[in-house]
């Protein structure tokens, strides 16, 4: 496993929660299923996400999934998942979580829109599988790891995450895909060379706007 596992993480700006470098797993045929409100607030969690993430369900129903958000997380991967689910879309993604007892573990999510009889959106719905572990360690870490090294170059959050975007959008671009088509063939063998700018766009809330790409 290529990720760190020293017991402290020395971690930059509001990075400094305690990781303790030691990876949990689950099994293969297990899924964990939690759903959240608009505001990104746990209104479920199925008990196979109780017990890996070690909070008990009171301490988790009502809070915000950012609960379990592992600061090994580059940013703009939350900001290009919350784009795709604000703009009606699902999303698939490669995530590492954090415990409460600062263990971590990964998933390979499928996020999904909630909606109304009347087609809005009232809440988010995730089943989370155990992740290839050959194309984390290929790919995912070593992506995630630059982008993150990214963000923590710029003295601002806000210009950290205005550059890693910038950085996946170009990883994006020479591949020749949108970030569905990545995630789908990550890993796998690609054919051919594809037009560029083909990436679907996301949601800006300020403005009501698909702008991430």
């Amino acid at each position: 496993m290529g990720w760190p596992r020293a017991r402290s993480q020395v971690l930059k700006r509001n990075d400094k929660v305690h990781l303790s470098g030691v990876e949990r797993t689950f099994p293969e045929n297990d899924i964990i299923v939690s759903k959240t409100d608009l505001k990104g607030n746990l209104t479920y969690a199925n008990k196979i996400f109780i017990d890996i993430s070690g909070y008990t369900e009171k301490e988790l129903i009502g809070q915000p999934h950012s609960i379990l958000r592992n600061p090994q997380m580059p940013r703009v991967m939350f900001k290009v998942l919350w784009c795709m689910l604000q703009s009606g879309s699902e999303i698939f993604a490669y995530v590492v979580n954090r415990c409460k007892n600062g263990d971590h573990y990964w998933v390979y999510a499928h996020a999904t829109p909630s909606f109304d009889m009347k087609g809005n959106i009232i809440g988010y719905h995730s089943n989370r599988r155990v992740p290839d572990r050959r194309i984390l360690e290929e790919h995912i870490i070593p992506l995630y790891a630059k982008l993150r090294e990214e963000e923590h170059r710029h003295a601002s959050a806000k210009d950290g995450l205005t550059a890693s975007t910038k950085m996946l959008e170009s990883m994006l671009d020479d591949l020749g895909m949108d970030y569905d088509e990545f995630i789908a063939t990550v890993g796998k063998e690609r054919h051919g060379s594809r037009p560029s700018g083909r990436r679907r766009q996301g949601y800006d809330k300020e403005t009501e706007r698909c702008v991430w790409a």
